[in-house]
């Protein structure tokens, strides 16, 4: 059975302009690049989830 915290591998392709705006952003944030996509991702589900909530 898979555990709540099993990975799973996305192919994912960017524009390299995006791609090196989250790299900066990750270097701000002291983050891989992979880091910070899972971050934002997470933040975005977070806040639709609130919203959701509230209305």
């Amino acid at each position: 059975m898979a555990g709540k915290n099993e990975k799973k591998q996305l192919l994912l392709r960017i524009s390299s302009s995006l791609w090196r705006e989250l790299a900066a952003w990750a270097e701000d944030d002291f983050r891989s690049i992979n880091g910070q996509i899972e971050y934002l991702l997470t933040e975005c589900v977070r806040q639709r989830k609130k919203g959701k909530r509230s209305g």
